[in-house]
């Protein structure tokens, strides 16, 4: 969560707002704390959080909005009308997920949330990580003018590391634009963003592809373990140099032309995963044959 932090300062941000939720909470303290070149909000609702950053988007400021995992339940339908419309300034949005219940009411996979929303998502497996991407997310969010969603879980939130900090990136308000077929979703215009957006999940696939998130680690090519996340730190700890990994960052869309190279090379295909299918599930669709949940 501090690195989250030093991620948004780094990224040049200058509006944040989230709603406390374990295990999201310190995001917003240590930018309010630390950072005072951004502004930082509580909200009464997770709702009210992203509708915010998402206002500093559109009038072209760069954003952040972090809740935890039900939290972000609560913002799914400024959410789902933001992939449409897309962004102006570079936004990213924090679901911080809860394996194990941990201190929430459920162990809803927000994974699911940027398949079904179609917006970019991101994972973290570390400190380093998670500083480093909120600041590609924002690269990636105005390239693609589309949010991004940065999925955390307890324990990367909750872990500490040695962490390369960089320096604050500067970038000037983008102009607004007042454009009614860009920033309304009346079903007229949907139906034109509704076209747009496949569009844009096709270049999003080329960039999965060649994304620096996404890597193999080649050892033994008797097994294979592909991840994300936390997952994949488990399985290192295990298995260490004995077996290769497919490390998975830039998790939607993913890159399936890597995962299948990647499966061709291994004898035995293990997907490791927490907490639904959500890799395993893509993969098998794919006609790749794997062992999972």
């Amino acid at each position: 969560n501090e690195a989250v932090a030093r991620g948004a300062y780094e990224a040049g941000i200058r509006f944040a707002a989230a709603y406390p939720g374990t295990p999201s909470t310190e995001i917003l303290e240590n930018i309010a704390q630390c950072y005072k070149e951004i502004i930082a909000e509580w909200a009464p609702n997770e709702k009210v959080a992203l509708e915010s950053a998402i206002g500093f988007s559109y009038v072209g400021g760069r954003s952040i909005a972090s809740m935890k995992q039900v939290g972000l339940n609560v913002a799914a339908d400024p959410l789902f009308s933001f992939a449409y419309t897309g962004c102006n300034g570079g936004i990213v949005i924090i679901t911080a997920d809860e394996p194990g219940i941990h201190s929430s009411q459920t162990e809803q996979d927000n994974r699911y949330y940027a398949k079904m929303t179609k917006v970019p998502m991101l994972e973290p497996s570390d400190s380093q990580q998670a500083k480093d991407m909120v600041v590609d997310g924002i690269r990636i969010s105005e390239q693609f003018r589309t949010p991004v969603l940065i999925r955390m879980t307890t324990r990367v939130c909750h872990s500490k590391g040695v962490v390369e900090c960089g320096e604050r990136h500067s970038a000037p308000h983008v102009e607004y634009k007042k454009d009614i077929w860009q920033y309304t979703t009346m079903p007229a215009v949907s139906q034109r963003l509704r076209k747009a957006l496949e569009i844009k999940i096709n270049l999003l696939k080329e960039a999965s592809e060649a994304s620096i998130w996404n890597r193999i680690e080649w050892n033994e090519k008797k097994i294979g373990i592909i991840s994300s996340g936390i997952a994949y730190e488990y399985a290192k700890e295990v298995f260490g140099h004995e077996i290769s990994y497919l490390r998975l960052g830039f998790t939607f869309p993913l890159p399936m032309e890597l995962i299948r190279s990647f499966a061709k090379e291994v004898e035995t295909l293990y997907v490791l995963e927490e907490t639904e299918p959500y890799i395993e599930e893509q993969i098998k669709a794919e006609g790749i044959p794997c062992i999972g949940k």
